[in-house]
């Protein structure tokens, strides 16, 4: 069976069942539907968040494909409860462009998903639908300005950033002209769209306490300059009250159950290659507050995904991990060893061996944030026993706990031997993460210590764009925030085709990004797409739906 096929095999309880044992009242709860609600935002208590212990869930570099963080989340979540346990899964909101195009799905797979998946995986409770218009509100008032001769900001419509947003992989919107139509059309400039996941909206979604918080984070929002080189915010629209308005319920998390019929919260979903890379900070402090374990993921691999999860979430939140996972696939390894992405699944020990260096240096990474560390070999049907040994071997080498993660095919009981580790480590863990960088560092020195320390850079090399961009970053009072580095995936480096181990490498910036509302700097390291693109054989060409409306095709 496929990942479809083995979630529309387990009927869900009601989602008044799963509230009921988190001993949740009923007033506290917003139904969407039988299976799906929103939590009130009182349910997340302080107090609580403190003594919960919070797991991280990250990988190595991941293939195309990636390598299984929420699949390890949701089968390491629903072991923990089979352990006796009160745990909570916390994940990401799939985004409906990886659905439609390459990635599929993200509400995990096998035995290790959360249901109702298809209602995940399509439209859910509306938040993106939310971010999106809030998005696009603020581009409506930011052209209406430009156009108005009533109240004139002199706005230079050649140095806007905001674009429009869209939930869907369409390069054709990736560069547009808009204002065409004469004078009642508006200003006609150059624009964009970009996927709802890479807006600052979703980002300040994420990073926002409350809903007053989430007000005054829009309100900073920078927008462009003045014909005089002053800058523009959204607070000069008045765009934070209405765009407030349009999130009051997405801001909620959302909690669904797990196959195993445990608890799991969804909310936000910004990707880790040009935002946080993390669900929000709301969602995580909620399934703190009602778990007793609380395990969420952040990525693609550590690189990306666990690095501004501490630097930049934990930081700001005031929370920290008592352990971290690091999701490793053999087939990841053996692509990183030089193996082809089409011949992954036949045995070959030495491409496996040759790909070992790319999972040490993540953990030698991971450990500089003095968290420990838990290596979760997610398996595979096509892993060989020696495959498997190799690996085992090499992490005891290594002096790391390890253990295979089966939560595909046998959900939370194929996760138990990972479960009692992680256990193991995060009740003898009594410190919080080391960061990266402090934020008091100069911008510069923030990028080399992330360069250095995470990605294994000897140096970083600024363009002359980015090195004149500092002028306007110290102009705006902006060089205090912290850092979300924005890569490529594919390589612990700057280049995707720099597989395996890179050394000798210098990361360059070419250009920043300011997202100021959501409060960090975005310093971007080659070319990020912010608006993907179909492949050549989309997953919508495998959908449909029945005449009863039963879904097929969504992976």
């Amino acid at each position: 069976m496929n990942d479809l096929d083995i979630a529309k095999s387990v009927p869900p309880h009601p989602i008044r069942l799963i509230t009921q044992k988190l001993g949740l009242p009923e007033e506290k709860i917003e139904p969407y539907g039988k299976f799906k609600a929103k939590l009130d935002l009182e349910l997340i208590q302080e107090e609580k968040v403190q003594q919960s212990k919070l797991i991280l869930v990250t990988a190595i570099t991941p293939t195309p494909a990636g390598e299984g963080k929420t699949t390890v989340t949701i089968g390491l979540s629903d072991a923990l409860n089979d352990l006796g346990k009160n745990s909570i899964a916390v994940i990401r909101e799939p985004s409906l462009g990886p659905v439609f195009g390459l990635k599929g799905g993200a509400a995990g797979g096998g035995w290790s998903q959360v249901i109702p998946m298809e209602d995940i995986n399509l439209h859910f409770t509306g938040d993106f639908h939310a971010i999106e218009k809030s998005n696009n509100l603020l581009a409506a008032l930011l052209d209406n300005a430009i156009q108005s001769k009533v109240k004139n900001l002199q706005i230079d419509p050649r140095s806007i950033l905001w674009k429009r947003a869209m939930d869907m992989n369409d390069r054709a919107l990736r560069n547009i002209v808009c204002g065409l139509g004469g004078k009642s059309g508006g200003v006609p400039r150059e624009t964009g769209f970009q996927i709802t996941a890479a807006s600052e909206v979703m980002a300040i979604l994420c990073m926002s306490q409350n809903l007053e918080d989430l007000k005054s984070r829009f309100a900073k929002i920078y927008l462009g300059d003045r014909l005089d080189g002053s800058p523009v915010f959204a607070s000069d629209l008045n765009a934070q009250g209405a765009m407030a308005t349009l999130m009051k319920e997405a801001i909620k998390p959302n909690i669904v159950q797990t196959l195993g019929h445990h608890p799991a919260l969804i909310h936000g979903g910004p990707f880790a290659n040009i935002a946080q890379g993390t669900n929000s900070i709301l969602a995580t402090k909620m399934g703190m507050s009602l778990g007793e374990y609380a395990v969420t993921e952040a990525g693609f691999g550590s690189d990306l995904g666990a690095e501004k999860f501490f630097n930049i979430k934990c930081r700001e939140a005031g929370i920290s991990p008592k352990a971290t996972v690091l999701v490793a696939t053999i087939r990841a390894l053996k692509y990183h060893g030089g193996k082809p992405l089409t011949d992954l699944e036949t045995e070959d020990l030495e491409a496996l061996e040759k790909g070992l260096p790319n999972l040490e240096h993540h953990l030698e990474s991971l450990k500089k944030f003095e968290i420990p560390v838990v290596v979760a070999i997610n398996v595979f049907k096509s892993d060989t026993e020696a495959e498997k040994k190799l690996l085992i071997d090499f992490c005891k080498k290594l002096n790391v706990p390890v253990a295979l993660s089966e939560g595909w095919e046998k959900g939370g009981s194929g996760c138990l031997g990972l479960a009692k580790l992680v256990i193991q480590e995060a009740e003898n863990c009594n410190r919080s993460f080391k960061p990266t960088y402090e934020l008091e560092d100069s911008v510069v020195d923030k990028i080399k210590k992330v360069s250095q320390k995470v990605y294994g850079a000897s140096d970083i090399i600024l363009s002359p764009k980015a090195q004149n961009q500092l002028k306007k970053i110290e102009s705006l009072r902006y060089q205090k925030l912290p850092i979300c580095i924005a890569k490529t995936q594919k390589s612990i480096s700057d280049q995707e085709k720099l597989i395996g181990r890179p050394r000798d490498f210098k990361i360059t910036i070419r250009e920043f990004e300011f997202a100021a509302g959501a409060g960090f700097l975005i310093p971007m390291a080659g070319e990020i797409l912010r608006m993907p693109g179909l492949p050549a054989k989309p997953a919508a060409e495998s959908m449909d739906i029945s005449s009863n409306g039963d879904i097929n095709g969504l992976f």
